[in-house]
């Protein structure tokens, strides 16, 4: 079904692994409608209730395929809008997942990679990881994974890697927010269970919820409306009949009906 990657379904987990490795999984036009087509799929899966995204190979994504950013270079600046559009609207389905996603990440995680990775709600990379926002070496600006990055790390970093496009550890990135857990490669698998077994555990519409919530919330000052807001939202989610059940199976030492 899909060209340039596949999905692998393994109890409540879907995986979708970037399968270009001959390239380093640099994207191209095709793994960029492709992802976007199988995020979209697994978030109308109920039966999906965590998404990771990982790359075949040595690297998890070196960024840009060079062919695609040498198709770009001659592109009029209309075609490079609508080229870019379909970059961050691949990068907004993933973002906008109704449920967890994970980055996993090992070897290079570069530009457009590290883009990726921010664009998930949490990340695990090996420790020989190294991510770079270098677009500005070749006179460009990572402008479309910005808002994704931003989210990640901050504007004082931001300014930092944006304007140098250097490159960082697996470490740094961790410091600065970017990952969640580090690892050795050998336990990236490992590392992802036990950050995935919780999740599971959760409800799901609440989950879904709990996204939309710091969507909402995160930068506002904390006024009266923002105050009002957070009680309209708890008073929904309580009236649910997910939170009536799963309130329930707590007072009656049972499991909740999402884990069933």
């Amino acid at each position: 079904m899909y060209q340039t990657l596949s999905i692998e379904r393994r109890d409540r987990v879907a995986t979708i692994w970037m399968d270009r490795p001959e390239v380093f999984n640099a994207f191209d036009e095709q793994l960029i409608a492709d992802l976007g087509a199988a995020c979209a799929e697994l978030d109308a899966d109920a039966s999906v209730r965590v998404v990771v995204l990982g790359g075949k190979g040595k690297h998890f994504s070196a960024g840009a395929d060079l062919n695609w950013m040498r198709r770009a270079s001659a592109f009029s600046e209309e075609e490079n809008r609508a080229d870019a559009r379909r970059f961050a609207g691949m990068l907004r389905v993933l973002s906008g997942l109704s449920k967890p996603t994970i980055a996993r990440i090992q070897g290079a995680a570069l530009g457009g990679g590290t883009g990726l990775a921010a664009a998930c709600d949490m990340a695990v990379a090996s420790t020989d990881a190294l991510f770079a926002t270098s677009e500005v070496k070749f006179g460009i600006i990572p402008a479309v994974i910005s808002p994704y990055v931003l989210r990640a790390i901050g504007s004082r970093q931001a300014l930092r890697y944006f304007q140098s496009g250097e490159r960082f550890s697996a470490r740094r990135a961790y410091e600065i927010g970017l990952v969640n857990e580090v690892c050795e490669r050998d336990d990236l698998d490992a590392t992802l269970a036990l950050m995935i077994e919780p999740l599971i555990a959760g409800a799901p519409q609440a989950q879904q919820a709990a996204k939309d919530l710091i969507a909402a919330i995160d930068g506002r000052p904390i006024d009266a409306a923002v105050s009002e807001e957070t009680a309209q939202r708890i008073a929904r989610q309580r009236a649910s009949a997910e939170a009536r059940d799963g309130i329930a199976a707590f007072l009656d030492k049972r499991p909740p009906s999402w884990l069933l």
